[in-house]
């Protein structure tokens, strides 16, 4: 089979579906039957485990000044 007689199939196919509700429905159910769930434990307050990660005994100035002093800025000519 071709990839235009496959593509044609397939709209014959979806014709078919869209027009009858019963069989459509029951598509719809079998293609969000794939679809893997998602509980809440993974996606609520997945950024909460970084909650206090950061350990350093420098105090809060220090690492500012520091983060300051090690920027650089880029000396490059960029031609438009």
């Amino acid at each position: 089979m071709t990839a235009l007689q496959l593509n044609a199939e397939l709209y014959r196919a979806i014709g078919e579906i869209a027009t009858d509700e019963t069989l459509l429905a029951k598509v719809l159910k079998y293609v969000k039957s794939l679809a893997p769930t998602k509980t809440e434990n993974t996606e609520a307050g997945w950024a909460d485990r970084f909650a206090g990660a950061w350990k350093d005994s420098r105090s809060t100035e220090e690492i500012i000044r520091d983060i300051r002093e090690s920027r650089s800025h880029n000396s490059r000519e960029i031609e438009l």
